[in-house]
């Protein structure tokens, strides 16, 4: 029998899906020691964000050679060390199309809460202060949105701030492609002069240095607001809160943490800041979406 071991958990109904097909699902997390012995006894490991896969655990699987297949049910797969893992002949893939709309729309959601201060506006009415005249906002038709990256979810979030009224532009690595429009291409010292709003969608593998650097993030429009549903260390936090502070930015909204859960004080406690716990996928939409995928690269993966 396949067994299959969900360490951060899986959509029920692809849980039940698996069943059906002769699978066994276990759904357990394991602290890393732990899950370097238990996925000796696995075909396939599945992990979201919580689960980090590194060379350790990869080799504990090798000893018995039973592990064949690592999915990352989400986007990102910085969590896992995919080239040390496919080397040694466990294949290794995600889902990228499940949850690019509820990260979309998250990103958008965000840069509504910091336009109208909607977070601290909720949070202070609840201890009884009646600050209307603070939280003068703005509107988001006829702004700027820059996005860095030109993803699947930078795309989304794009479309969806078109419809808004909003001009859209980006930045990217590999320069301009024909599918991208209606975006235009900038690079980076050339766009972020330009944003009323920037949105980031870059992925951000261990050891990468911050793309939003101080010096970056000097050459953002003052009064320009932060948006991050990409990656934590992809923005240097502290130069963030200096511009805050300063009255440079007005405002950061943010999904994902270098350390996670966040335990920063500065960024926690800051009112200019739209904060939620890496929720990005998290609709129940894109779990079964999710679930999809993952019942699928089963299915491929051993004939099923």
């Amino acid at each position: 029998m396949l067994r299959v071991l969900a360490s951060d958990g899986i959509e029920k109904g692809a849980a039940k899906k698996l069943e059906e097909l002769g699978l066994e699902v276990v759904q357990q997390f394991y602290e890393p020691d732990e899950l370097a012995e238990q996925v000796k006894q696995f075909d396939v490991l599945v992990v979201r964000s919580a689960t980090k896969v590194r060379e350790p655990i990869i080799d504990s699987a090798l000893t018995t050679g039973r592990l064949k297949l690592i999915i990352r049910g989400g986007v990102g797969v910085d969590n896992i060390d995919v080239a040390y893992a496919r080397e040694r002949g466990i294949a290794v893939c995600n889902t990228p199309n499940a949850s690019s709309a509820s990260v979309a729309e998250l990103a958008i959601g965000h840069m509504f809460s910091l336009a109208r201060f909607i977070g601290i506006a909720n949070y202070t009415m609840r201890e009884g202060r009646w600050e209307k005249k603070a939280y003068k906002g703005v509107e988001i038709a006829g702004k700027t949105l820059g996005l860095i990256g030109i993803g699947r979810i930078a795309r989304e979030t794009g479309k969806r701030a078109m419809a808004l009224g909003m001009n859209v532009i980006y930045t990217n690595r590999s320069g301009h492609k024909p599918e991208y429009e209606p975006f235009v291409r900038y690079e980076l010292d050339e766009m972020l002069p330009q944003c009323d709003y920037v949105s980031l969608h870059t992925p951000g593998p261990k050891g990468t240095p911050p793309i939003l650097s101080a010096e970056k993030i000097g050459l953002m429009k003052k009064g320009a607001f932060l948006i991050n549903t990409g990656r934590g260390n992809m923005v240097d936090t502290n130069a963030l809160l200096d511009a805050l502070d300063a009255g440079n930015l007005r405002g950061y909204g943010v999904d994902v943490y270098e350390q996670e859960p966040c335990t920063d004080e500065r960024l926690l406690k800051h009112p200019l800041v739209s904060m939620t716990p890496h929720v990005g996928g998290s609709t129940v939409e894109a779990q079964e979406r999710i679930g999809e995928e993952i019942v699928a690269h089963i299915c491929r993966e051993f004939n099923l």
